[in-house]
């Protein structure tokens, strides 16, 4: 093929995409302005329920952290569900929403069902008025639908919910709570803590991601991807690429290292390093580290009792701790010089940092088994916490219902002690293989334990990583032709993209896994 006819069919195909483009932004443009003219009067509201469909119902309620949903099924043209979206949406702001007054508890959302897409999915819970609600754990509504005359059915009709009061009413009475419209958000609500139960850590799994998806936020909000920093971001992505607890944060993590080297090049020039290393902290930020929507505000196992206490340093603890029994013996090395080199990069806490690189730089021999870097973390985080005893005790500034405590306590693991548990923490007298097999099964099959459950839910051999966070909530319908030319040119173009780019581009991270393997 000569370079004349290349050049001539991809301008050829860029006028085709450029007019199918125009007929698409003008169809939904249209709606767009006829939807806003519509709903004049809502505007400035924000709506808290989150709008389901066909391609993200199984989805969203299979991977939401919350105990309970309801969903309502509803259509746009009916004046009796406009009317009853307002009562709806005084719960869904208690429950659902990145400010939800009590998060984690209910996940409020709602299904259209005047929408075509949607036609099998109402007729799956056999949806006969509008509005029509559900109430249900998540994991029921994606394991199967509702009938009327179907026994012992875990998906219950809401029956007496037509103003926010009933409704509200409604869940009170299933939970034996007493929340009520006007609650405020003014300190966390710990979840129900058993300090024995060593189950509860399965649902530290969606704190994890929200650590890890926040980190991301906090490198690329500070620009914080330099030149002399951007081999220990790469190092740290190797390791939760190939050990992450969640699957689609080992997704999103391989694929920003698959285009961090376009994005960030070894070989930069001098002159022009400050300018791409500037790029690539823009660039970066389109790609979502653990999926398009990771729960926010929703910390689960790390919820402290105050709005400034435990999340964030809670869930990157439990990160850490979960790759360091994870790794491979030949690994341990590696993992104990990127995560040393990863909180002294990028942990903005400069006293926090500096208190652990002390700990790292005091490690004189190479770590050659996986048990040896396990321990020394474990050990890290206890001299963290002894540290924190004393200034939270002396400032006052501790958790209440939360305070530092020597990990794990005898309560989670009794065999871990040889002497008694209630003596100070420096006379311990501790039994390390038992240390270190609570630790092996505590943030490694038991955190992940809650995902595997779900895994169990997946059928058809559709994965559970970041390819089903498929969240529409706006889908445009486009006409068959359009879509039809959409597809050929697309394919025709990606075809040729990908010609021109193995001719500019032969290197391959060697350390990256095929992606269906992650």
């Amino acid at each position: 093929m000569s370079h004349k006819l290349l050049i001539r069919i991809l301008n050829l195909l860029l006028l085709l995409l450029l007019f199918v483009s125009e007929v698409v932004s003008f169809s939904a443009g249209s709606r767009s302005i006829l939807r806003s003219i519509s709903n004049g009067e809502d505007n400035g509201a924000v709506d808290n329920a989150v709008d389901l469909n066909a391609t993200n119902f199984d989805s969203i309620l299979r991977d939401t952290p919350a105990t309970y949903a309801v969903v309502e099924f509803f259509a746009h043209w009916c004046p009796a569900c406009r009317n009853y979206k307002p009562h709806y949406e005084k719960v869904a702001r208690l429950f659902t929403g990145p400010n939800a007054v009590h998060p984690g508890i209910i996940l409020m959302a709602r299904v259209d069902c005047a929408s075509k897409i949607n036609n099998k999915l109402c007729d799956k819970f056999s949806v006969s008025h509008y509005p029509m609600l559900f109430w249900a754990p998540p994991s029921r509504f994606v394991s199967g639908g509702w009938e009327p005359k179907q026994d012992k059915s875990e998906i219950r009709v809401i029956d007496d919910g037509r103003t926010a009061d009933r409704l509200l009413n409604w869940i009170n009475k299933q939970l034996g709570s007493s929340y009520a419209l006007d609650d405020e958000k003014f300190e966390n609500e710990p979840l129900p803590s058993n300090i024995s139960d060593r189950g509860q850590i399965a649902r530290a799994i969606y704190d994890v991601e929200e650590a890890t998806a926040t980190a991301f936020d906090i490198i690329l909000a500070h620009k914080m991807i330099k030149s002399e920093t951007r081999g220990s971001l790469i190092r740290f992505l190797q390791i939760l690429v190939a050990h992450h607890p969640s699957r689609r944060c080992r997704k999103g993590s391989a694929e920003v290292l698959v285009n961090f080297d376009d994005l960030s090049p070894l070989h930069m020039q001098s002159d022009r390093q400050e300018v791409v290393i500037s790029d690539v902290n823009g660039a970066l930020g389109n790609f979502k580290m653990c999926g398009k929507e990771v729960p926010r505000g929703y910390w689960m196992f790390c919820r402290g009792s105050k709005n400034d206490t435990r999340g964030f340093s809670c869930g990157l603890w439990v990160l850490l701790h979960s790759l360091s029994v994870r790794i491979d013996d030949g690994e341990s090395q590696f993992t104990f010089t990127s995560i040393c080199d990863f909180i002294h990069n990028f942990f903005l806490c400069q006293e926090c940092r500096q208190h652990f690189y002390e700990m790292c730089s005091s490690v004189t021999t190479p770590f050659n088994k996986t048990r040896d870097f396990a321990l020394w973390l474990w050990s890290a985080h206890n001299k963290v916490n002894k540290r924190l005893m004393k200034v939270e005790a002396s400032l006052r500034t501790a958790d209440p219902k939360f305070p530092k405590i020597i990990w794990p306590p005898k309560q989670l693991c009794s065999t871990c002690y040889r002497s008694n548990g209630d003596t100070k923490p420096s006379q311990i007298d501790w039994d390390q293989d038992e240390v270190f097999k609570f630790l092996s099964n505590y943030y490694g099959k038991t955190l992940v334990s809650l995902f595997k459950d779900k895994d169990a839910q997946r059928t058809n051999g559709i994965d559970g990583g970041v390819e089903d966070l498929v969240f529409s909530t706006n889908a445009v319908v486009v006409p068959v032709g359009a879509a039809l030319a959409i597809a050929l040119a697309s394919c025709a173009f990606g075809a040729l993209a990908c010609y021109w780019r193995s001719q500019q581009k032969n290197r391959k991270y060697k350390y990256l896994p095929s992606l269906k393997n992650i």
